[in-house]
């Protein structure tokens, strides 16, 4: 439909935009200046408690300095009414008694048979209420007072009764001239497969109306009193007035409850929603017979950019989740994502609300999960990743999930957030660690799994021993000084050895930090630069210092990735290797101070079976060193250890002890 020249003007002038707009804010009363028609307000678009909306009457424009919002009045009611631009005009044109130019005969048509069809449905609203108050609806009473909702709470939210008989509605809204053919259009009735009348479409139920977001009834639920129905909610077919797929139950009530600072609350069904309202949670809305849809979604995001999904706590409720993690991953983006609240397991909201009460449930709601928790729960839990291949697959499912999301920036921030994770996951012990790890100067925090036990303080006798030498922890750490020179001159080699930065148990000061930021800006157009902005150049800088590190051949020749390669695989194989002979040694030596049994002796005993074995058939230049039972290196001092703990061990087993 065309407005003709000069409406849209004349309505404009009419309309003063803060009486448009003061219908849904408060204003800051010490900020604004009613006579310049300059006022201020929190925004009504995103949640704030400073008054950064602002509002020019003389210009006829708003704007909030916090989310950018802007437009006139036309604009205004579109976002806060979620109608259409004609729906606007239209809303705005009867507050300033202005009539409408006359429309296009179809679509005037269209617009004429919704407000008939809307009228009958209140109709059947008021019906439906007096027969909850009759004889025939003392069960459906009586549920209802157990469910805590006394006759105040039955009125509010318009709540009645369909008897058990097959034509009660349609006769009474027959004997008020309305239509048959007007019932079956706000399916209110059904057609009879065996030719007979249409007959009432719900039958032995208590009612809910279901409101569009103008407040109009647009279809009902009801809840079955008998426990042998087929089916124990049943929402109208879809229709002329219904989509269920773009409705949202108290949608009205909770956009209006938003605006006034309330946390938007997303339950499953009827019962919920009104239990959760009823205990002052009134911003709290639920999908129709269905998971959530893609349009919902969208309708959530218009009242508020965090939505809380609060789920049942079982593995139905979760498989929700998952299912919604989903459909959102692609969409969400700055300031519009889920959090999601799981309640105890075979509680919904109701049960929770009347069992324990109110606090409860704010508990619950205080500890809602980021998208990102639910996220990385399901692609780790259950899940063995205990070789190579496990993990590499653990990888492809992040990986996956990354790549859903359509926001260059959320995407990032997923894709840091997962190797971060997974570096805790993989390195419990650095992550528990007894020192922590310091990134220029400033201590870093120690990550630890959930559940995963502290590592043990070393005893005396392993702090003493040639393992915990000086000299041996410098080489070390030069070692992991050369790694992170190399992998800061070739970035590219990062993600390749993602595997293997993540599990080292880096001991140099600053180095596991340094890792996990290289890891994070692997993928920068310039990782050397990126890194210099979150930690300093001082700290990369200090990497390269040590002569041992720029005398490295991978160092020395930065144009040969493939040796810088070679390089990076034999260095990692050094720590990991002697790391794992200290680990054995270091742990058999602190059971000797209970007198070791069998099964430590036979474990020594296999080792220095596999020592003789690889001095017997290693080259001279190798001889120096020995193979443990784990494949790491064993050079003389840790030779010679074995061998004292095995003699030591030995000399002290009581006489006559079998071994």
């Amino acid at each position: 439909m065309s407005l003709p020249p000069g409406f849209l003007d004349e309505l404009r002038t009419r309309l003063s935009l803060s009486d448009v707009v003061g219908r849904k804010v408060m204003w800051d009363r010490k900020k604004s200046n009613q006579g310049k028609g300059d006022m201020w307000a929190p925004c009504p678009f995103h949640h704030e408690k400073t008054a950064s909306f602002h509002v020019d009457d003389k210009q006829g424009y708003y704007y909030c300095f916090g989310c950018h919002a802007k437009g006139d009045a036309i604009s205004f009611v579109r976002e806060t009414e979620n109608v259409g631009f004609m729906e606007a005009v239209e809303i705005l044109a009867g507050e300033a008694g202005m009539q409408m130019p006359a429309r296009d005969p179809r679509a005037q048509e269209k617009a004429d048979a919704t407000t008939r069809l809307t009228e009958v449905m209140e109709q059947a609203v008021q019906w439906f209420r007096l027969q909850l108050k009759t004889a025939a609806g003392a069960e459906a009473r009586d549920y209802l007072s157990r469910r805590g909702l006394d006759e105040a709470a039955q009125a509010r939210w318009g709540l009645g009764f369909a008897p058990p008989g097959w034509e009660g509605l349609r006769e009474a809204l027959a004997a008020k001239g309305v239509s048959v053919e007007d019932m079956l259009a706000c399916r209110l009735l059904r057609e009879s497969d065996k030719g007979r009348a249409p007959y009432d479409a719900f039958r032995n139920r208590i009612m809910f109306p279901i409101r569009d977001i103008r407040g109009r009834c647009i279809a009902f639920g009801g809840r079955a009193m008998d426990p042998a129905d087929n089916a124990k909610y049943l929402n109208s077919s879809e229709g002329p007035l219904f989509d269920k797929g773009r409705t949202l139950f108290n949608h009205q009530q909770a956009r209006a409850a938003v605006g006034k600072g309330q946390p938007l609350i997303v339950a499953e069904g009827y019962m919920d929603v009104i239990a959760l309202a009823e205990a002052g949670f009134e911003a709290a809305v639920a999908p129709l017979g269905t998971a959530v849809t893609e349009d919902q979604l969208a309708l959530l995001w218009r009242m508020a950019p965090e939505p809380v999904v609060a789920l049942d706590g079982d593995k139905a409720g979760l498989r929700a989740a998952m299912r919604l993690i989903d459909m959102a991953l692609p969409q969400i983006g700055p300031g519009r994502s889920l959090r999601f609240a799981l309640l105890p397991e075979g509680k919904d909201p109701d049960d929770l609300l009347r069992a324990e009460g109110p606090p409860a449930m704010q508990a619950v709601l205080d500890r809602a999960l980021p998208l990102v928790d639910l996220l990385w729960q399901r692609e780790t839990e259950d899940r063995a990743l205990d070789s190579p291949e496990r993990r590499a697959a653990l990888d492809a499912s992040l990986r996956a999930a990354a790549a859903l999301i359509q926001d260059a920036d959320v995407r990032r921030h997923y894709e840091e957030e997962f190797k971060r994770r997974k570096w805790e996951l993989f390195n419990p012990r650095r992550a528990a660690g007894s020192a922590p790890a310091t990134q220029g100067g400033t201590p870093q925090r120690a990550w630890r799994p959930r559940g995963a036990p502290a590592p043990a303080l070393p005893t005396p006798s392993t702090r003493g021993s040639l393992l915990a030498a000086a000299g041996a922890e410098i080489e070390e750490q030069l070692r992991e000084a050369v790694i992170l020179a190399t992998l800061l001159t070739h970035p590219s080699l990062a993600d390749e050895f993602a595997h293997a930065i993540e599990e080292l148990d880096w001991r140099g000061q600053g180095h596991a930090g340094l890792a996990m930021a290289l890891l994070s800006h692997a993928d920068a157009p310039d990782p050397r630069r990126a890194l210099e902005q979150e930690i300093g150049a001082t700290a990369l800088e200090k990497i390269f210092a040590p002569a041992h590190v720029r005398i490295a051949p991978c160092i020395r020749n930065p144009g040969d990735i493939e040796l810088a390669r070679m390089c990076l695989a034999q260095d990692f194989a050094i720590l990991s290797a002697d790391r794992g002979a200290v680990r054995e040694i270091a742990e058999a030596m602190h059971q000797i101070d209970g007198l070791a049994d069998e099964g430590l002796t036979w474990r020594l005993g296999q080792a220095s079976e596999a020592r003789h074995r690889a001095a017997n058939n290693h080259e001279t230049d190798k001889a120096d060193y020995d193979i443990a039972p784990n494949g790491a290196r064993l050079d003389r001092s840790e030779r010679a250890s074995l061998d004292a703990l095995l003699d030591q061990i030995e000399n002290q087993k009581p006489r006559g002890r079998r071994h």
